[in-house]
Parts: C-alpha cells; sequence; structure tokens
C-alpha cells in the first residue's frame, strides 16, 4: 500500500451476526408490556442508541432515568440471548481478517451500548486487535453524525481520508461518509447498501483484499 490506512468497524452487523438476536430481544421484551414489534419498527432499530429506540417504542414522554431502565433491561437480555451462541454468531471471517490486519490501525466505533462492546470483546476475545474502541455515548452526536467515525480516527493517530469503515447500517454509512471516510459495506443486515465503496457478504469475499490493496 502506498500508505497505511486505518480499518474501523463498526459491531453489530460487521463483527457480530446480532441484529437478529436484538431483533428477537427487542420483541420478547416489548411484549412484557403489551407491546407488539412490527416490522417497520424493527428496520427503525437498526443503527440507533438505545435512548432513541427506546423513546421511539416507549414514547417521548419517559423520563431519562425510565429511558435508561428500559435500555439497560433489554441488553441484560441481549448478553444473556447471545452469550452462549457468541463466537458462532461471529461475521465469518472475521478473525482471519484480524488477524492479516494486526499491525494497521485497528478501530471499533459503534452506537452499541458500552457494556455490550466489552462484553464482545472479552468474551469473543477480541479487545487484543483493536487500537481504538469508541462507543455513541463518547461523542456528542450518535450515528448518522460523523462525530464517532472522526473520534475514532482521531485515536487512531490517522486522517478521515485514509480510514477505511465496515458498516452494515443506512445510519452507519451516511456518519462514516459525512466523516469523508471510504466505506464496506457488510451485507448481513440489508440485501443492498447504496452509498459504499464496496459491498461484500462477509470477510471471506475474495473481493476484500485485493480492494483494500487499491487504497
Amino acid at each position: 500500500m502506498a500508505r497505511e490506512l486505518a480499518l474501523i468497524l463498526d459491531m453489530d452487523g460487521v463483527i457480530v451476526d446480532s441484529n437478529p438476536v436484538h431483533r428477537e430481544v427487542w420483541a420478547a421484551y416489548n411484549r412484557r408490556f403489551g407491546i407488539e414489534t412490527d416490522e417497520a419498527m424493527q428496520q427503525r432499530m437498526y443503527g440507533r442508541r438505545n435512548d432513541d429506540i427506546v423513546r421511539d417504542f416507549f414514547g417521548e414522554h419517559l423520563t431519562l432515568e425510565e429511558v435508561h431502565a428500559h435500555g439497560a433491561a433489554k441488553e441484560r437480555l441481549f448478553r444473556e440471548t447471545i452469550g452462549p451462541v457468541l463466537n458462532d454468531a461471529l461475521v465469518p471471517g472475521l478473525r482471519e481478517f484480524l488477524e492479516r490486519h494486526r499491525h494497521q490501525p485497528l478501530g471499533l466505533a459503534s452506537n452499541a451500548e458500552p457494556e455490550n462492546l466489552e462484553f464482545l470483546l472479552d468474551t469473543a476475545r477480541l479487545r487484543p486487535y483493536f487500537w481504538a474502541v469508541v462507543d455513541g455515548h463518547q461523542v456528542a452526536r450518535p450515528k448518522p453524525y460523523p462525530d464517532i467515525y472522526l473520534r475514532a480516527a482521531e485515536l487512531l493517530g490517522t486522517p478521515p481520508k485514509d480510514c477505511v469503515v465496515f458498516e452494515d447500517s443506512f445510519t452507519g454509512i451516511e456518519a462514516a461518509r459525512a466523516a469523508g471516510m471510504a466505506v464496506v459495506g457488510v451485507g448481513t443486515t440489508h440485501d443492498e447498501l447504496p452509498g459504499v465503496d464496496l459491498e461484500i457478504r462477509d470477510f471471506t469475499s475474495p473481493a476484500l483484499e485485493p480492494w483494500l490493496a487499491t487504497r
């Protein structure tokens, strides 16, 4: 490569194919309160921070304490559900990809709750690969704003133009684009990802490494 690229990965749908579990858990959690979770609600969940999702599902009238309580309870249920199958849920080819690029700046930037990030990194033993980890509560504005990716680039010491983001959600793609970064779309969540520079199914895609080599 002519220059050193920083590779910044989202978590849900990029590192771990967890969105089916999030769908299942949100539906189960909402039923406790008499809320049926339709497909439109599920689609609005992708790529957003929990406080926004909770207010969407339960109403804008909730206090901040109630929002946090709902979010924390749902995420506890999520970790209990995904924990036993976490390693099997990692996106195919991920470990090999991280191993190949372990000497490059690698970042993790996600709107996910910090407890979920910590759980994933520790349970799947991925922490040593990542030079920087940023969650949506560490910046003023979550995705789709660019703040989280700009913060990751700052921590990695890499200009945005030399960063490649791996995303599965429309909000994440919008955030990466707004940050001035190239985007690889990972097709775990949506069949089509408009606005990406390269679209792959997972990290075993034969197109990925040749494309990175041209950056």
